[in-house]
């Protein structure tokens, strides 16, 4: 070609060859040689400065487009079950093209957060702007990164919310995602870390203010990764369910089942009643009803619903708000057993001796009506003489009734010997615009407890019945503590001058008698490290019976609208009893192993996003005082210094190492205690220490602390030249024997 191409013409064979992009390849196609390559390059870069073209490397494309070959991250499926993707990068200025992946059978599966490289062919499809075929599949989700965006002129850096995180990410001006200076942000890994320098991040979502009280939530749904947004499949799956009818069920409607919750809850998932049995042979004995939402009849196998929940897993409660596993049309509506209105449920009818002894039971699928929903305190306020309005007409029918046969289980609970660790739990108090007004312990009434007696007790109804039907189901198990974490309790109590014994199978009545003896100056000690003890709980497929309540068979069935394990459990009951199509499926028996531990993985997520939320708030709270002293005790010791629970509020801050004196303290891992080199101070796990808040944190929720007094000691003070250098280690840290005896010293000193 003897001339140079128009501008024009150079854009359309870009666009046409999306696969030969360089300078050479269009210099090629129009037959430019010699000097005019030149003027193709004058004319390249003219495009560029025009926004009509850009330059990846050595590659040139029109920026509103994406390239013919591209990272995609997979979405969700919608509700046709179709699968889209969106690019890894994006900058155009116009809205982020969607784009349909196309599987072909030989692929391998993807789904949501999977990363593919695939090639991109433009599409004029009413809801898509390109189609994608799969190359390879590259990865999963990166790991994201939570934080502050700090604006500077080359783009930014993302300063970590996490507490013992100093690590910040560079992002470049191109991966801002348009977030401005301050705001809480949201981000991923861009490429590999340097060998030099801060490692980059690209922005993916922008979440607002991170100093408004509400956004403490965001903060820890959105770093635990939880899924607060329902897809429009399944809220369009709730909002389509109809209230239960008849068909199929008992009608329980003149039962009069009431709900008891607490004061503020708005779905109610179980429902109770008793009365004395009328059997002359069960004499002094009691019928007892505990009735569960039938969450099975609306959450149906392998529906949007279902699918949903099962990722779920719980749902997950925060002091401002719930993210709940299911859409509130079923959790807060058709779910929920409120007072008046007919209801579908699954009841297990239970006769229990004079002695709290189960003698039998029976599984309904039934309807009920509820005369009442009542709080706990309301409840327990008529049992004590105090009857309101609401609670007066069902005084001598229904609760004392539920009284009475609560006082039986009472009597086998004491027999049985479950674990009695009752620790307090603290609740936090938000003013409307969300801000901590106060933080106070729970107090714990025997309504309280009887309501999580009923509970136990269906769930052991729910278990033992499957397991007689040969039913598959997921059981709640509770192993008993490992022998290394056992020798360490028993450490703890031979230094507070207690004994646990050896050489027997231990016994959950063991640790109760343990914590009987504690005095009241070790009680919260022995406490403490009994917790500290406990295997986790969990989920499986396999009975293993649940150590804690001493217990053989126990699996969750009293809660479906919170957690997937007991819709699982319903399911099961509706296939063993022949109660409809909507039981547990073959396909669901299959992957039982996998929904156990997936479901036991999120409830442990969900108890870190909780935990988290609760330090944040309470670092807000105490922001006001810093400076001020707190009594608290040692509730941790690590390497780097020692963990301490205030007494006020629960809150647990931190002493650094530098914070204990003057001197080198020598850290013993295995029985979690600090020892002075110079002065001999022995710090261990249930010390008293009195302290000042040096520093609050609330956007990590840190509490930086300082050290008054130890056991009511003053900080020891020491003349050390040279804290850095550790000195020889003692011996008196190196033998088992030595360090009991050391325990019982601080333990004679603390008298």
């Amino acid at each position: 070609m003897s001339s140079l191409p128009s501008k024009d013409d150079l854009l359309a064979w870009i666009n046409d060859n999306p696969g030969k992009r360089t300078k050479r390849d269009i210099a090629k196609a129009f037959g430019i040689k010699g000097a005019a390559r030149i003027d193709l390059k004058r004319m390249l870069k003219e495009l560029e400065a025009e926004g009509h073209i850009e330059k990846k490397g050595r590659l040139y494309r029109d920026p509103g487009k994406l390239p013919p070959v591209g990272v995609l991250i997979v979405q969700a499926p919608d509700s046709d079950g179709d699968l889209f993707a969106r690019p890894m990068n994006w900058d155009g200025e116009g809205p982020e093209p969607r784009i349909l992946f196309t599987p072909r059978q030989s692929d391998p599966a993807v789904g949501e957060g999977d990363r593919i490289l695939a090639k991109l062919f433009e599409a004029d499809g009413e809801d898509h702007q390109y189609t994608a075929k799969l190359i390879r599949k590259i990865g999963t989700n990166p790991r994201k990164i939570l934080g502050i965006f700090r604006k500077s002129d080359e783009g930014g850096r993302i300063s970590p919310i996490s507490k013992g995180s100093d690590k910040e990410w560079i992002v470049r001006s191109g991966d801002t995602h348009g977030a401005k200076d301050g705001e809480l942000v949201e981000g991923e890994l861009a490429g590999p870390k340097a060998r030099m320098g801060l490692p980059r991040a690209r922005i993916t979502d922008r979440l607002g203010d991170p100093g408004a009280p509400r956004a403490v939530s965001l903060i820890a749904i959105h770093e635990n990764g939880i899924p607060d947004a329902f897809p429009d499949a399944v809220v369009a799956e709730a909002d389509a369910a109809k209230p239960a009818t008849m068909k199929g069920r008992e009608d329980l409607r003149d039962l009069p089942l009431v709900t008891i919750d607490p004061a503020d809850a708005r779905d109610h998932d179980d429902a109770c009643y008793a009365h004395a049995d009328t059997d002359p042979k069960n004499e002094g004995g009691h019928v007892i009803w505990v009735a569960i939402a039938d969450v099975a009849h609306y959450v149906r196998p392998s529906s949007a619903l279902d699918r949903e929940a099962r990722k779920r897993g719980n749902s997950t409660y925060f002091p401002d708000r719930v993210v709940p596993m299911l859409p509130d049309t079923l959790s807060g509506d058709l779910c929920s057993l409120h007072e008046g209105v007919d209801r579908a449920v699954i009841a297990a009818r239970i006769v229990i001796n004079a002695e709290g002894q189960k003698r039998g039971h029976s599984f309904h699928r039934a309807l009920m009506r509820s005369p009442a929903s009542l709080h706990y305190e309301e409840v327990q306020a008529a049992q004590d003489g105090s009857p309101n309005d609401r609670t007066a007409p069902l005084l001598d029918d229904v609760i004392r009734p539920l009284y009475a046969a609560y006082d039986a289980l009472v009597t086998a609970r004491e027999k049985r010997q479950p674990l009695e660790l009752d620790l307090p739990e603290r609740r936090i108090e938000l003013s409307e615009d969300g801000k901590v007004t106060s933080v106070a312990f729970k107090e714990r009434l025997d309504a309280h407890r009887l309501i999580e007696e009923f509970m136990v007790l269906a769930n052991v109804c729910a278990a033992e019945t499957l397991i007689a039907k040969r039913t598959p189901l997921l059981f709640r198990v509770h192993e008993e503590p490992s022998p290394e974490k056992l020798d360490a309790l028993r450490e703890v109590a031979q230094a507070s001058g207690l004994t646990l014994a050896k050489g027997q199978v231990l016994k959950t009545s063991h640790l109760n008698a343990l914590l009987t003896q504690a005095s009241e100056e070790h009680s919260e000690l022995i406490s403490i490290s009994t917790l500290r003890s406990m295997q986790q709980a969990y989920y499986n497929a396999e009975n293993y019976g649940h150590f804690g309540l001493a217990l053989q068979h126990y699996a969750h069935f009293t809660s479906p609208i919170r957690r997937y394990a007991d819709l699982i459990v319903h399911r099961a009951l509706i296939a063993a009893h022949g109660w409809g199509k909507d039981g547990l499926q073959p396909e669901e028996i299959d992957r039982l192993d996998e929904t156990a531990k997936l479901i036991s993985d999120t409830e442990r997520r969900s108890m870190v996003a909780e935990r988290d939320t609760n330090d944040r708030y309470l670092a807000a709270y105490l922001s006001d005082r810093v400076g001020a002293e707190f009594a608290g005790r040692i509730s941790g010791i690590a390497r780097f210094g020692v963990f301490v629970k205030l007494d006020e509020t629960g809150a647990d801050g931190l002493l650094p190492m530098r914070s204990l004196g003057d001197e080198y303290f020598h850290f013993d891992a295995e029985a979690q205690t600090l020892m002075g080199a110079d002065s001999g101070l022995v710090i261990g796990i249930g010390d008293r220490v009195k302290v000042k808040l040096a520093e609050a944190v609330p956007v990590t929720g840190g509490l930086i602390l300082e050290l008054l007094e130890h056991d009511g000691r003053a900080r020891p003070t020491t003349r050390r030249s040279n804290r850095r250098k550790a000195p020889t280690r003692r011996k008196a840290g190196a033998s088992k024997g030595k360090r009991t005896k050391l325990r019982k010293k601080a333990a004679r000193k603390a008298k």
